[in-house]
């Protein structure tokens, strides 16, 4: 009997070995398998947030990039550019990954071809166009001010207009994209107020508001829609 007990208690270590190997084992293939999975999808979100590949469909290719081409964001003295993803995508991982999911959606209509043609995409330019101002609206131009920020302008070094306007809507709580649409690509025939009435415009809907916006008795007037981008 002494002997039986001897052998269990002589055995009891190595099991608790081989159990703590297969524990560490199994820990470290787990933790090495997240490791490529983690590096493999962030591989492939970066791959997606080039402007190669946000150009790789005629849609976009033959659209909105050959108008964005021809603008200030493209190409200006300094050689800073801002890209498709820099505008359209957010640097955060959180919205980042929302905006991702919600790209799905363009997937389908690439497949239904809802925009396949000049004319179809045309037809659809101002709804697209509402649907990014109201997302930007509704983020605080949240892109935008990757590069731009009120805080950090110098109203001193900007023409006079563009300083009064920049300030006026600071103070009533506005954001970039209140004023700054048709900057990248051809602006939709929306009338906005600004300036003299649009021939042939339709209505543009009512966009979220930001989250800072002031009060109502803060608003500006309409005419401080009408900042310019030389700003």
């Amino acid at each position: 009997m002494n002997d039986h007990e001897n052998d269990k208690s002589r055995a009891r270590p190595g099991l608790i070995r081989r159990f703590w190997l297969l524990a560490t084992g199994g820990f470290g293939l787990a933790f090495a398998l997240g490791i490529l999975f983690w590096g493999g999808f962030n591989t492939a979100m970066e791959w997606t947030n080039r402007e190669a590949f946000c150009i790789s469909c005629h849609e976009m290719r033959d659209n909105v990039y050959a108008e964005y081409r021809n603008t200030i964001h493209y190409q200006n003295r300094t050689g800073v550019r801002a890209t498709c993803p820099d505008c359209h995508v957010p640097k955060e991982w959180g919205p980042k990954m929302i905006r991702k999911i919600q790209a799905s959606n363009e997937v389908l209509h690439k497949i239904l071809g809802t925009i396949d043609t000049p004319e179809k995409f045309n037809a659809k330019r101002a709804e697209l166009a509402q649907h990014e101002w109201d997302r930007m609206k509704k983020n605080d131009s949240r892109e935008c001010r990757n590069c731009h920020d009120f805080s950090y302008m110098d109203y001193a070094e900007q023409n006079r207009r563009a300083a009064t306007k920049h300030q006026v809507a600071f103070n009533a709580g506005q954001t970039c994209i209140d004023c700054h649409k048709g900057i990248a690509h051809t602006l939709p025939p929306i009338e906005q107020h600004i300036g003299a009435d649009k021939a042939a415009a339709v209505q543009a809907p009512a966009m979220a508001p930001a989250h800072h916006a002031a009060d109502e008795g803060a608003k500006a007037p309409a005419a401080g829609a009408s900042a310019a981008s030389g700003g």
